[in-house]
C-alpha cells in the first residue's frame, strides 16, 4: 500500500461499525423526550427529564470499567477483537430498551431494565471509542491520521443524524400519543438488527500493522502498570477532554432538549434544527482533520478552546430565546463550527500520545474517566441549573472547562509527526513518543 493513500477499507468498516455504535447510545438521548413518561411516575416534564437524564448519566459511569476492561482486552487481543465485542455489546443493550416494560405496568422495574441497558451500552461505549479511535490511526499512514481519523466523528455524528431522522420521520407519520406510547421503541429496535449487521462486517476486518508487530516484540500489553509509566499522558488526556466534551454534548444531544424545554420550540422543529446543524457539521470532520495533517493538531485544539471559552455564554443565551427554525440554525452551526476544531482530531491526538502495547488503554481509560466525569454528566447539569432556576449557571460552567483545556492545549506538545510502529522509527527503536 502506498504511503500516500488512505486505507479507504480499515476507515470504512471501522466507521460503519461505530455508527450503529453510536446511533444506539444517542438515541436514547434523541428519543427521551417522548418515552421519560412511560418508565417514572407522573410529574413535571422537567423532573421526568431529570430522570432520564441521570440513567444517561450512569451510562457514561460504567465507561471507565468498559475502558479499562476493553482497552486491554483491545491492546492483548487486538483491535479487531476488541471492535467486534463492542458492538456486540450494544445489540444486546439496544434490544433490552426496546422490550423494557414501562412503570404502568411493571413499576419500577421497567426503569430497572433501562438501567441495565444504559450499563451495558457505558460498558460497550468505554471500549469502542479507543478500539476505534487507535485502529483508525494505526491503519492510516503518517500524515494522514489527522484526516482518517475524524471520520470516527463523522461516524459519530452520521449515528446521530441516522437516529434524529428516523425521529422526524416518526413525528410525522405517527401520532404524539403512539410514538410516546410505543413508537418510540421503533429506534431501539432499527439499532439492535444493525449492530447485528455490523458485527457480520467488523469480523472481515484486517488486524492493524502496529498491533501485530507489537505481538511479536512484547508479552505484556495493556497493563495498568504499563499506563501508570504513561501517567503524565493520562492526565494530559483527561484535561485536553474536559472542555471538548462538555461542549460536544451541549451542542448535539441536549440542543434539542433545551431548545423544546427552554426556547419553548417544538419538538418537531428542534429535531430538525438538531438534525440540519449536525449534517453540516458532519461534513467539516474530515476537512478539520485533514487541515491538522497540515498545520499541526495543537492549532486546532487552541481554535477550539477560546471560541468555547468565550462564546458559549453568549450563545446559549441566545439559543434559549430563539423562536424560529433559521435563527437557531444558524446559532447552533456556530457553536458546532467551534466545537469541531476539538472533535475532528482528539481521536488522534489521543492515539499519538501512547506508545502501541499500551494504546488502546491509555486512550480509552483517561477518556472514559474524563467523560464520565463531564460529558455524561452534561446533561443533567444543565437541568439541575434550570431547575433550580439559575439556567446560566451552565454556560459558565461550560465556560470554565473549556478555559482549562486550552490552558492544556497552549503548554502540550504537538503530536502530529509521532511515530506508531517500530517499522516508522526503525526496528531496534522503541515505540515512544
Amino acid at each position: 500500500m502506498s504511503k500516500a493513500r488512505v486505507p479507504w477499507k480499515a476507515v470504512i468498516g471501522g466507521s460503519v461499525g461505530n455508527l450503529v455504535e453510536w446511533y444506539d447510545w444517542f438515541v436514547y438521548s434523541s428519543f427521551a423526550v417522548y418515552f421519560a413518561a412511560s418508565f417514572f411516575p407522573e410529574g413535571d416534564s422537567t423532573a421526568q427529564l431529570l430522570n432520564t437524564a441521570g440513567i444517561f448519566a450512569v451510562g457514561f459511569f460504567m465507561r471507565p470499567v468498559g475502558g479499562w476492561l476493553l482497552g486491554r482486552f483491545a491492546d492483548r487481543k487486538g483491535r479487531k477483537a476488541a471492535l467486534t465485542l463492542t458492538v456486540t455489546l450494544m445489540s444486546a443493550s439496544a434490544l433490552l430498551i426496546a422490550i423494557a416494560p414501562t412503570y404502568a405496568t411493571a413499576g419500577a422495574f421497567g426503569s430497572l431494565v433501562l438501567l441495565l441497558a444504559r450499563l451495558l451500552q457505558g460498558l460497550s461505549v468505554g471500549g469502542e471509542y479507543a478500539a476505534s479511535a487507535t485502529y483508525l490511526t494505526e491503519a492510516t499512514p503518517q500524515g494522514k491520521r489527522g484526516f482518517a481519523s475524524s471520520f470516527q466523528y463523522v461516524s459519530m455524528t452520521a449515528g446521530q443524524l441516522v437516529g434524529l431522522g428516523l425521529q422526524i420521520i416518526l413525528q410525522n407519520t405517527m401520532s404524539k400519543e403512539d410514538l410516546s406510547s410505543y413508537g418510540w421503541r421503533i429506534p431501539f429496535i432499527v439499532g439492535a438488527v444493525g449492530a447485528a449487521v455490523v458485527f457480520y462486517l467488523r469480523r472481515n476486518l484486517l488486524e492493524t500493522e502496529a498491533h501485530d508487530e507489537e505481538t511479536r516484540h512484547s508479552e505484556e500489553r495493556g497493563t495498568i502498570r504499563q499506563l501508570w509509566a504513561h501517567k503524565k499522558e493520562a492526565v494530559l488526556v483527561i484535561a485536553l477532554t474536559m472542555g471538548g466534551t462538555v461542549a460536544y454534548y451541549t451542542y448535539t444531544t441536549y440542543l434539542t432538549k433545551y431548545l423544546v424545554n427552554t426556547a419553548g420550540m417544538a419538538k418537531e422543529t428542534a429535531a430538525l434544527v438538531s438534525f440540519s446543524a449536525l449534517f453540516i457539521f458532519m461534513l467539516l470532520q474530515p476537512l478539520a482533520g485533514a487541515l491538522s495533517d497540515r498545520i499541526g493538531r495543537r492549532p486546532l485544539l487552541i481554535t477550539f478552546g477560546i471560541g468555547s471559552m468565550l462564546g458559549t455564554v453568549p450563545l446559549m443565551t441566545a439559543l434559549g430565546s430563539a423562536t424560529t427554525f433559521g435563527g437557531a440554525l444558524v446559532l447552533s452551526l456556530v457553536a458546532l463550527v467551534i466545537v469541531t476544531g476539538y472533535t475532528s482530531i482528539n481521536a488522534v491526538v489521543k492515539a499519538e500520545l501512547f506508545p502501541t502495547q499500551v494504546r488502546a488503554l491509555g486512550v480509552a481509560l483517561p477518556y472514559a474517566i474524563a467523560n464520565a466525569l463531564f460529558g455524561g454528566t452534561a446533561e443533567y447539569v444543565a437541568l439541575w441549573f434550570k431547575k433550580a432556576d439559575i439556567e446560566s449557571g451552565f454556560y459558565w460552567y461550560v465556560s470554565a472547562l473549556a478555559a482549562i483545556s486550552l490552558v492544556v492545549y497552549l503548554t502540550m506538545r504537538e503530536t502530529r509527526d509521532a511515530a506508531l510502529t517500530r517499522s516508522e522509527q526503525g526496528e531496534s527503536a522503541p515505540v515512544s513518543v
